[in-house]
């Protein structure tokens, strides 16, 4: 499945996508698909590019469909929906895992040429969860991936005096709060959520690893490191490399925040000789660390400018927040978004029902069908991240026009990258540009600029 923080379609009535559904499951088996016990030492480089096209064009169908229904459930998280959305995702998953496996068996045939080489490759290793070719399996496969995102989607901590807070609510605390013991509590409380996964996801990563190794994979991992244009045994080495090039600069900011913080909390709770506590950097996962900013910020400086305190004074919403992101890419020459983007995104979180709101960029046709999934606070944090994932939208858009195996980033990691780039140019000279700041700070508050970012 493609998704980069991405997934898909309109949200229309549940009783309509019932009906699909349900057609789509009284449909005979296709009698055109071929297997890898069909490979055969008769075919030739021709047949292999007949079959990727045809590969291509049954992929495709389903997708579209398995989009469609993930966009509903992480939309309305029901018990049904939860099984609609696993039989879309049984189907989609069930022809993926034909297609690698006879994909496996064409790439044996001497004479491809190298773009159909390139997609047989492709078709084998971009299944993100495999599941066995067993349809039991298949289907238990895709049963469990929809009740971990319904656990997680619908997912609360509640409290000794009864009140529960979801994962937004919560997050909202860690960005906020500087009491401790609040802090740890909702960090811990958030995880309780977690512990019904632990089963389901071990037993994920066990039908996960039995499909890489039909796919010819020793395990999962490996089949996941092979996507990255390199031998898989090679990946951890470069991912050395890079992490050594950068690490001076994280070994350094690490070490200033927990002298920092253990100015804050006391070194009993923050040791300066080892890790951090994670609850105390202000991010439910640990990953940005921005929202202590005001804790660790240079001796002296404070931050030149607040861009949650100047949205909010200006009038921001959700949409109006959305509008100033697609006014950046069109100020670089892209085109506007889609009327249907306006029209079928999640902004905001509805108050009628359970939705995943972790930001996601959607490409639900692989046309022009973009969409954001998002529960939009009017914050800096947010502002940024509308920035981050309309680049996944663009970057989907751009490589539309591509065959079905190309439609898609050079690899995750680029994908994200897109959008982590884009998100660098919020500056001042850019906030000054679209008329939230009226003057760029002089030089003297780069120093305190430049630690946030690196706190991001």
């Amino acid at each position: 499945m493609k998704r980069y923080c991405k997934v898909s379609k309109t949200i229309q009535c549940i009783s309509v996508f019932l009906l699909l559904l349900v057609l789509f499951a009284c449909k005979p088996a296709d009698q055109t698909s071929v297997t890898q016990a069909e490979v055969s030492g008769d075919l030739n480089p021709a047949d292999a590019t007949q079959f990727v096209a045809h590969a291509e064009t049954q992929l495709a169908g389903l997708l579209l469909e398995n989009e469609q229904m993930a966009w509903v459930y992480s939309n309305f998280i029901t018990r049904d929906t939860e099984v609609l959305a696993a039989l879309a995702n049984k189907r989609f998953t069930a022809k993926q895992v034909e297609l690698a496996v006879a994909a496996a068996g064409y790439l044996q045939i001497a004479g491809i040429d190298r773009e159909t080489r390139r997609k047989l490759n492709i078709l084998r290793s971009d299944i993100t969860i495999p599941a066995p070719r067993d349809t039991q399996k298949i289907a238990e496969q895709s049963e469990i991936g929809a009740k971990l995102g319904g656990i997680y989607g619908r997912g609360e901590y509640c409290y000794a005096n009864g009140e529960c807070l979801d994962l937004g609510h919560l997050s909202d605390i860690m960005a906020e709060s500087r009491d401790p013991d609040a802090l740890l509590e909702a960090w811990s409380g958030w995880r309780q959520v977690s512990r019904p996964m632990k089963d389901l996801y071990a037993r994920q990563v066990e039908l996960a690893n039995e499909g890489a190794a039909e796919l010819g994979f020793p395990d999962l991992g490996t089949m996941w490191r092979s996507a990255y244009d390199m031998p898989p045994d090679e990946f951890p080495a470069e991912l050395d490399r890079l992490w050594n090039d950068v690490k001076p600069l994280y070994e350094a900011l690490h070490c200033h925040v927990r002298a920092k913080l253990g100015e804050q909390y006391g070194t009993g709770l923050v040791p300066q000789d080892g890790p951090i506590p994670a609850h105390l950097l202000g991010n439910m996962w640990a990953q940005d660390w921005s929202n202590i900013y005001p804790l660790v910020a240079p001796s002296g400086k404070v931050s030149s400018y607040d861009l949650t305190a100047i949205l909010k004074e200006r009038g921001f919403d959700a949409i109006s927040m959305v509008k100033a992101g697609e006014n950046f890419f069109s100020s670089l020459g892209f085109d506007r978004l889609p009327a249907t983007f306006w029209e079928r995104s999640l902004f905001v979180k509805p108050e009628d029902r359970e939705v995943v709101c972790h930001a996601s960029a959607w490409d639900v046709d692989e046309k022009d069908d973009l969409r954001i999934k998002m529960c939009i606070k009017v914050n800096a944090e947010d502002f940024k991240t509308i920035h981050h994932e309309l680049g996944h939208n663009y970057y989907q858009r751009a490589y539309n026009k591509q065959d079905y195996f190309y439609r898609s980033g050079a690899n995750d990691g680029f994908h994200e990258a897109v959008g982590d780039t884009i998100a660098l140019s919020i500056t001042p000279e850019y906030l000054q540009k679209i008329g939230l700041l009226e003057n760029v700070p002089d030089a003297s508050g780069d120093i305190a600029l430049l630690m946030k970012r690196a706190l991001e």
